[in-house]
């Protein structure tokens, strides 16, 4: 008798650049004139709020940018919506695209 296998694990990398950009800023910040003072510090509070956000703000984002393109605007974990993503995305699972978009629809922006 053959075991039933594991359900797959679901594999979405949330890559994060704002280490690298906060410290060309900071860098730039240390450089700066004063009428570039201000321009800098509020780019560094805003890449300070972007290395803040969740894991799960990143996933909805990227479904709803993907569903976006696609041409989708209805509900974000419809039926048509697995689809859309499915095909805008197709190495994701049934099941994978179903978990995103389900989490999308319960991390509204």
């Amino acid at each position: 008798m053959f075991g039933r296998l594991a359900p797959p694990e679901l594999n979405v990398l949330v890559l994060r650049d704002t280490d690298v950009v906060a410290h060309g800023i900071r860098q730039a910040l240390a450089e700066a004139t004063p009428e570039e003072r201000p321009g800098l510090e509020r780019a560094a509070a805003l890449v300070a709020q972007a290395a803040a956000a969740p894991d799960a703000e990143l996933h909805a984002r990227w479904v709803r940018e993907r569903l976006a393109a696609a041409g989708h605007e209805g509900p974000v974990d419809s039926v048509r919506a697995v689809k859309a993503l499915r095909e805008a995305a197709p190495g994701l699972s049934l099941r994978q695209a179903v978990k995103l978009t389900k989490d999308a629809a319960a991390h509204q922006p």
